[in-house]
C-alpha cells in the first residue's frame, strides 16, 4: 500500500467514526478538577469525572505532591530495577498494602500497565483464567499477553461461571483464575465476589479483582469491593488515578512472594519509568484521608449524592441501569442522540460525555453520570433540572 493510499484509508475511517456519531471529543478544561470546573471560559457542573471522594483537586493533595517534588525531584529517570527505586515509593507499596489488607503490592505508571502485567508472568499455558465478559479493557489485553487456556463468562452470571471453571477443570488446568472488574465501569454494577468466592473454593480457583473503579470508596474504610462483599481476594489491582488524588499510575496487591515475582518478570514494571515523586506523595496523602474518619464523613457523602441524584432522574422518566454504586448511567440507546444530548447539557452547565461504541456495545450508548462527595445536593438538583431540560427537549423523556 502507498503512503497516500495509507492516509486516504485513516482520513476515511475517521469520517466514518464521525458521520455514526463516535468522535470522541476532547474539550479542555481550564482549571483544577473539582464539581465545578471552567470550560470554554465559563464554569460549569462535572458530573463525568472519576473524582469519587473529590480529592483530585484538594489542597492538600497539591501540597504532598509539591512536598514530595521538592524532595525527590520530578523524577527517577530510571526503571525501578536500575537505579528509579527511591524511598517514597517503598512507602507508598507499604501504604496500599497494608490500606487494603495484603501482604505486599507494585507500583506501575498505569493501572492499565498493572492488568496487562499481571497474568503473563504468573499463568501459563498450563492454566486457565476465566474473566467475565464486561471486563475492563486492560484486562481483556492482559489475558491476551498470557498463554493460558482462556474462557468468558456472562457478566455476573454465577451459573455461566460455574460451567466454564466446570470445563477448565475438565481440560485439565493446573491453576485457574477468575478475573473480573469489582465495579463495572460502564454499568456500575458491582461483582458478586461473595457467590464468586463459593465458586472459586469449590472448584480450587485464585480470584483477581481490579477495583479501580471501587479502591477509596466502597466498603468498610473504602477498602474495596471485595471489602464490601467481605470476602478475600487473591489479587487487587487498581489506580491512584481515581478516587485515591486522581494522579495516575496502578497498583497490584497480593502476596509477597507473588509481587517479588512479578518485580522480576512483569514487563510493564521492568520497563517504565518508576512513578513520579508527586504522584507518590499525593497518593500517599489521599490514602491518609480516605482511610481515616474524613474518609467516612466523605463516603457517605457520595452515596447520598448517588441516592438523590437516581431516584430524582428516575422521577423524571429516565431510564437508569439499576444499582447503588455512584457510576450512574444514563440509558439512551443511540449514539448521535448521546453525542447530541451531551452537548445540550454542557450549553445548561452542565459537564457530561456520552459513551458509545466501542467503549459500550452498539446500541447501549449512554451519558455515564458520576457522582462526587465534592458535588452539593444543590448541584445535584442543578444537574437534574438541566437533564430534564435537555430530555424534553430530545424527546428522551
Amino acid at each position: 500500500m502507498s503512503t497516500a493510499a495509507f492516509h486516504n484509508r485513516v482520513a476515511a475511517e475517521l469520517s466514518d467514526i464521525d458521520a455514526q456519531g463516535l468522535t470522541k471529543p476532547e474539550r479542555v478544561i481550564q482549571s483544577r478538577q473539582g464539581p465545578v470546573i471552567q470550560v470554554d471560559g465559563r464554569n460549569v457542573l462535572n458530573f463525568c469525572a472519576n473524582n469519587y471522594l473529590g480529592l483530585g483537586g484538594d489542597q492538600r493533595i497539591v501540597d504532598a505532591a509539591n512536598a514530595a517534588t521538592q524532595r525527590w525531584g520530578g523524577g527517577t529517570a530510571s526503571v525501578r530495577f536500575i537505579c528509579g527505586t527511591l524511598e517514597i515509593h517503598k512507602e507508598l507499596e507499604r501504604a496500599i498494602a497494608d490500606y487494603l489488607g495484603f501482604e505486599d503490592a507494585i507500583l506501575f505508571a498505569a493501572a492499565f500497565d498493572a492488568n496487562g502485567g499481571l497474568f503473563e508472568p504468573l499463568f501459563g499455558a498450563e492454566d486457565a483464567i476465566v474473566s467475565d465478559s464486561l471486563n475492563h479493557a486492560s484486562i481483556i489485553d492482559g489475558v491476551r499477553l498470557c498463554k493460558a487456556k482462556r474462557y468468558r463468562f456472562a457478566t455476573s452470571d454465577m451459573a455461566d461461571l460455574e460451567a466454564q471453571l466446570k470445563q477448565a477443570r475438565a481440560d485439565g488446568a493446573r491453576d485457574i483464575v477468575i478475573a473480573t472488574d469489582g465495579a463495572f465501569s460502564m454499568d456500575g454494577y458491582i461483582a458478586k465476589l461473595a457467590e464468586i468466592r463459593v465458586l472459586a473454593d469449590r472448584y480450587d480457583a485464585l480470584i483477581m479483582v481490579d477495583d479501580c473503579h471501587a479502591t477509596g470508596f466502597l466498603g468498610p474504610q473504602g477498602r474495596g469491593s471485595y471489602a464490601h462483599c467481605g470476602v478475600k481476594v487473591d489479587f487487587v489491582t487498581g489506580t491512584f488515578g481515581k478516587a485515591l488524588g486522581g494522579a495516575m499510575g496502578g497498583f497490584i496487591c497480593a502476596t509477597n512472594p507473588v509481587v517479588e515475582l512479578l518485580k522480576q518478570r512483569a514487563r510493564p514494571y521492568l520497563f517504565s519509568n518508576a512513578l513520579a515523586p508527586s504522584v507518590c506523595g499525593a497518593s500517599l496523602e489521599a490514602i491518609r484521608i480516605a482511610q481515616g474518619p474524613e474518609g467516612d464523613a466523605l463516603r457517605t457523602q457520595l452515596f447520598a449524592n448517588a441516592e438523590r441524584f437516581r431516584g430524582a432522574m428516575q422521577a423524571a422518566g429516565f431510564n437508569l441501569l439499576p444499582g447503588q454504586h455512584p457510576i450512574i448511567p444514563v440509558m439512551l440507546g443511540d449514539a448521535k442522540l448521546a453525542q447530541d444530548f451531551a452537548a445540550r447539557m454542557l450549553e445548561l452547565g452542565v459537564y457530561v460525555i456520552g459513551f458509545s461504541f466501542p467503549v459500550v456495545p452498539r446500541g447501549q450508548a449512554r451519558i455515564r453520570t458520576q457522582m462526587s462527595a465534592a458535588h452539593t445536593f444543590e448541584h445535584i438538583d442543578q444537574a437534574v433540572a438541566a437533564f430534564t431540560t435537555a430530555g424534553k427537549e430530545l424527546g428522551v423523556i
